[in-house]
């Protein structure tokens, strides 16, 4: 299994978006974009000099199959960002392309951005992304309820 991250382009900003409009991935992951718009302007803000986001894309063997980012990054916080991630590609869930995407994505961000602690927000139904969580070293902080959902906290120390 090759896993490569890449540098995110706009191309690939809006086949994310168009991917994770599926209603099987929004019951999965947390989303404050809900526009192409939106998620385009994300994208260009991420590419100022302070900007406060950082995100890669995942390729498998070549393909493009979902993304990685940390967004929220503030050294002066607790945590000093915050991590998403979505493998679009359904037919490879459970093969462990999150867990070791998100392992080199964190190993680049302690290197980029020298940070001491990654927070991430998963749905409490979401058994995968918990176990990719935990399986980086992420540890359970608190569950709540938010709009509804029934969500967990959790943190990593770097």
């Amino acid at each position: 299994m090759d896993i490569e991250l890449r540098s995110r382009q706009v191309d690939e900003v809006r086949i994310y978006f168009e991917k994770t409009e599926d209603d099987e991935i929004n019951e999965m992951l947390p989303r404050s974009v809900l526009s192409m718009e939106q998620a385009i302007e994300n994208y260009n803000k991420s590419l100022l000099p302070d900007a406060s986001s950082f995100g890669k894309t995942i390729y498998l063997n070549g393909q493009y199959v979902g993304d990685v980012w940390c967004y929220c990054i503030d050294k002066n916080g607790t945590p000093e960002a915050m991590l998403s991630y979505c493998i679009f590609e359904k037919t490879l869930w459970g093969q462990g392309i999150a867990t070791e995407s998100v392992a080199k994505f964190l190993n680049e961000i302690k290197q980029e951005y020298d940070l001491n602690s990654v927070g991430a927000f998963c749905f409490s139904k979401n058994a995968a992304s918990l176990r990719v969580l935990e399986k980086n070293g992420f540890v359970l902080i608190e569950t709540f309820i938010e709009n509804g959902i029934q969500s967990c906290y959790l943190e990593k120390q770097m």
